[in-house]
């Protein structure tokens, strides 16, 4: 099937068709569009009567197996969860991390030895990781990253400060350890606890080192503490097991692996929760829902919809806590290669996998993000010290193989309730010269004097710039919609990915 889109602008059309209830807005040129298959879920989701004023989708919107809304996508509600709008996987998120290292302090050599150890010390595909104690592990769920400074000794700058929420999905609202029990099995939680610190083997998680090269906003730049030449660490993974389970337990989705069903059916037949019987009765429909075209969702007052808020919180937090520890362990590693202590400052840390209360066409809403940031401009960011100059920071990468950007969020971004994507998406055709195997990946990647470390995986291969838009034309896009404001370009030097 062939839909037909009015044309907005050069970068921005509308999808509507009768079987739609809210209009679509895709922030995407013709070269941009995606195929039809991501057409028609688009479709099938906006035919939901509980979806709130229009769908947006961002530039790198795109299919993803398994799930029944594409990445990409951002989705509004009055007073209704949606679960199944956002991946299995709460607070993906990406955060990077400033060094005070230039070349004059960098060779070939160190930065080898430096992956070398990262490699040891970064897992990508481990049973256990960096272990907490389990009263920890359940601090996290309920206060975020804060319980975690003492306990590693983080060194590295504004973890806090700059990470989104303060790293509390709870914020100012008190949760006790019985109202996090009562949401999330035992079991998860202390699987929780021997997880940190592990990048992940799934998609495209990664630990990249990175240069600036050139500086498009001197101002913003300055305020951020950017300079060119400068190098950087920009980290993509999510929370891990802990939320998955968590998310599985509340959303009708097939579990893609026997594990995964086998610690659900446990974690769940020995819940201790008091609100153990309200979940038995939502179980059941849960798995009513299934096979069935329409999205399952929860009252945000209902008893059902604030376990699933509590536990989605709780889960969350954990992508907050594993990307603190492993920007801990990159510390350390540091520390080991370069003789001394190597300053690491936090310019944020934010989420692409989220729900949100926010305020948008004079409303307050349930905001659903899939696979795209907050990206607030300067009048929505009166709460930072330094965010309400600047705008919130979105990070645009794109291959392991090619530059990426930090920009800022815009102020004149409604059309995407101030929204960004957290990555330039993959093409409908990959180009012709797409690495074939791991042999013509490292040669393209040696080609363009970026070395990967680790790569285990076959999938490695679909990293390959390639399978990928051209991050300039979506860098354009989004300039011209008004969603970003640049703030300088990077260039990658290593990649850590399984």
């Amino acid at each position: 099937m062939s839909y037909n889109l009015k044309k907005i602008s050069d970068n921005k059309q509308e999808l509507q068709t009768d079987k739609m209830n809210v209009p679509a807005i895709l922030h995407v040129s013709d070269d941009l569009l995606p195929n039809d298959a991501t057409l028609s879920q688009i479709e099938d989701l906006a035919k939901d009567e509980r979806l709130f004023h229009h769908v947006a989708e961002m530039s790198d919107v795109h299919s993803k197996k398994g799930r029944k809304v594409p990445t990409g996508s951002v989705v509004a509600t009055k007073n209704t969860f949606l679960p199944q709008i956002n991946d299995t996987a709460p607070n993906c998120g990406m955060r990077l991390v400033k060094t005070n290292l230039f070349d004059n302090e960098v060779t070939a050599e160190s930065i080898d030895r430096l992956f070398q150890e990262l490699v040891k010390v970064i897992p990508t595909k481990k049973y256990i990781g960096t272990k907490v104690p389990y009263r920890t592990a359940l601090e996290i769920c309920s206060l975020g990253v804060a319980p975690l400074l003492n306990h590693f000794n983080i060194r590295t700058k504004n973890e806090i400060t700059n990470t989104f929420a303060n790293g509390n999905f709870f914020r100012d609202e008190k949760a006790s350890h019985r109202d996090i029990l009562d949401s999330v099995p035992e079991l998860f939680i202390r699987i929780g606890s021997y997880r940190l610190g592990i990048l992940g083997a799934a998609g495209n998680h990664f630990l990249d080192l990175m240069k600036i090269s050139e500086i498009k906003n001197p101002e913003i730049a300055e305020k951020f503490g950017l300079r060119t030449g400068q190098y950087v660490f920009l980290l993509h993974t999510g929370s891990g097991l802990m939320g998955q389970y968590a998310s599985y337990m509340y959303t009708p989705k097939k579990k893609e692996h026997l594990s995964q069903q086998i610690v659900l059916k446990i974690g769940t037949t020995f819940f201790g929760s008091q609100m153990k019987k309200v979940y038995q009765r939502l179980a059941k429909k849960i798995e009513s829902y299934k096979n069935k075209d329409e999205f399952f969702g929860y009252e945000d007052d209902s008893m059902e919809g604030r376990m699933f808020w509590n536990a989605h919180r709780a889960a969350a937090n954990f992508g907050f806590a594993n990307r603190m520890v492993i920007t801990h362990n990159l510390d350390t590693a540091l520390e080991k290669v370069f003789g001394k202590q190597i300053e690491l400052d936090l310019l944020y840390d934010t989420t692409h996998i989220s729900i949100e209360k926010e305020n948008h066409f004079g409303q307050d809403v349930w905001v659903h993000r899939n696979g795209s940031v907050r990206a607030n401009g300067p009048e929505r960011m009166q709460d930072h010290l330094l965010f309400k100059e600047t705008g919130e920071p979105v990070f645009i990468p794109s291959s392991m193989g090619t530059s990426a950007y930090i920009a800022v969020g815009n102020d004149k971004n409604e059309s995407t309730f101030f929204s960004a994507p957290h990555g330039t998406g993959r093409r409908k055709h990959h180009q012709e010269n797409a690495a074939a195997n791991k042999k013509e990946l490292f040669q393209k990647m040696q080609q363009n004097n970026v070395k990967l470390y680790n790569a285990k995986s076959k999938g490695v291969v679909l990293q390959d710039s390639s399978y990928y838009k051209d991050v300039e034309e979506v860098i354009s896009g989004l300039e011209e919609n008004n969603i970003i404001n640049v703030v300088a370009k990077m260039e990658p030097v290593a990649v850590l990915m399984y």
